[in-house]
């Protein structure tokens, strides 16, 4: 349960006051500046992690208190091992579901707002502090009658700040991230679609219904149901689903054969949303999933669900392929259509970004190559991360002032990222099931 220590008495909810506390935190960070570099002069061998440590403190410190976009893009850029220092990746992963969580007034707030009472005056139980918190909302328990509920609740006045809060948190991003600003405004518009359908509750319990009607044929999954009656537009009330969160699960060290459930849990709950449905769970994080008795895992979070267009999947998948059947022409169209060489390249640059990026998908796609896969294999995420620093650190890739890549493929590559390192950290070898086509 979340410290009541480190709960909340407000959110900063109007533009001027986020936009103090990002101004308050870019002066702290350039204060950072300042003091590594002048105890470099002292000792020039001193390297970064000391600076890195600092900021990243500073920025979680001032993110975790706003919430919302601004802490939902930290905990995306921490599911990537490959992009950020190590100092940041361990502090914005506590956004997953260990945020400081809100003071019970303001709860109760919310539940006035929409129910006209209080949550005691609705359920027989109801938990003072969070049990969980993140960046859009907070988790309490509840029970009414024999149920024992989940009861999400959004942070006031975050869906109103999505789109002023990415533009303050630009600044960031170009520095963490290492892009350049149109490559930023490329992808910004589709972060922005999907954290404001984030805050759409109405929108998720649709979707969370949807999504696990069809996939519970799977085996070994585990689905709350959505009450409706309990529910509004900022507040969800499900099944509570009992058991533990990936890493508490992991500390009871788990047989291989366990590991390897879950694992194939995972592997078929993705596979039959991407490829069968062509809409899928695109959050991928430990927060979202629950282990219990039995190996059984629960599904609790459909906040951020991509829908993916069916020209994007084909020519995507086409480059997974094990072995590309593609003639030169048809290749061009692809990498065209998945804007990954334009019109504006020289034929030297679309010689270049097509070898870079038909390496980068053949390597991701390396698990759909064989009948199984062992994601324990730490030397395949080395060389995911080795191709990454190469790639970045390229000048070809340096001097090129155009974006690379469809809007569509943010979200479809962070969910394979995501369900890669969920399966690496769980070290299954799970049968890697894929269409007929793609085999």
């Amino acid at each position: 349960m979340t410290d009541n220590l480190n709960e909340q008495q407000a959110i900063p909810v109007s533009k001027v006051q986020r936009a103090a506390k990002f101004i308050s935190t870019g002066a702290k960070v350039g204060g950072n500046y300042v003091k590594h570099y002048a105890k470099k002069m002292v000792n020039p061998s001193m390297d970064r992690e000391e600076l890195h440590q600092n900021n990243a403190t500073d920025i979680y410190s001032s993110l975790s208190q706003l919430k919302g976009s601004a802490l939902k893009v930290a905990q995306m850029m921490s599911m990537d091992k490959n992009l950020l220092p190590r100092a940041y990746q361990d502090k914005f992963t506590m956004a997953q579901y260990s945020a400081p969580p809100l003071s019970y007034p303001l709860v109760v707030k919310t539940f006035q707002k929409y129910f006209s009472k209080s949550p005691e005056q609705i359920f027989d139980s109801f938990t003072r502090s969070a049990v969980n918190a993140a960046s859009i909302g907070q988790v309490h328990q509840a029970t009414l009658g024999e149920k024992t509920l989940a009861v999400k609740i959004q942070y006031p006045g975050i869906a109103d700040s999505v789109s002023s809060d990415l533009k303050l948190v630009r600044p960031f991003a170009l520095r963490l991230l290492n892009m350049n600003e149109r490559e930023l405004d490329h992808y910004m518009e589709e972060v922005e679609e999907k954290l404001l359908e984030e805050t759409d509750y109405v929108l998720e319990v649709k979707r969370s219904r949807e999504i696990s009607g069809e996939c519970s044929h799977i085996s070994n999954l585990k689905f709350p149901k959505y009450y409706d009656e309990l529910s509004a537009e900022r507040i969800i009330t499900m099944d509570w689903i009992e058991g533990k969160h990936m890493k508490e699960w992991l500390e009871t060290k788990p047989s291989q054969q366990s590991r390897n459930q879950i694992g194939q849990a995972l592997w078929d709950f993705y596979h039959h949303q991407v490829h069968n449905l062509q809409q899928v769970h695109a959050d991928p994080h430990p927060g979202n999933f629950i282990i219990q008795e039995n190996d059984q895992l629960g599904i609790i979070d459909f906040g951020c669900v991509k829908v993916i267009p069916d020209d994007f999947y084909q020519g995507y998948f086409a480059l997974i392929k094990k072995e590309l059947q593609l003639n030169a022409e048809e290749l061009d169209k692809v990498f065209f259509d998945l804007e990954f060489i334009t019109d504006k390249d020289s034929p030297e640059e679309q010689v270049y970004f097509k070898s870079v990026f038909k390496e980068m998908i053949s390597l991701l796609g390396k698990p759909f190559h064989s009948e199984t896969f062992d994601f324990s294999d730490d030397s395949f995420f080395q060389k995911i991360f080795e191709l990454g620093d190469r790639i970045s650190n390229d000048k070809m890739f340096k001097k090129s002032n155009q974006a690379r890549g469809s809007r569509h493929g943010l979200y479809v590559n962070r969910t394979y990222f995501g369900l890669y390192n969920l399966l690496n950290q769980l070290q299954a070898e799970v049968v890697t099931t894929k269409p007929e086509w793609l085999k």
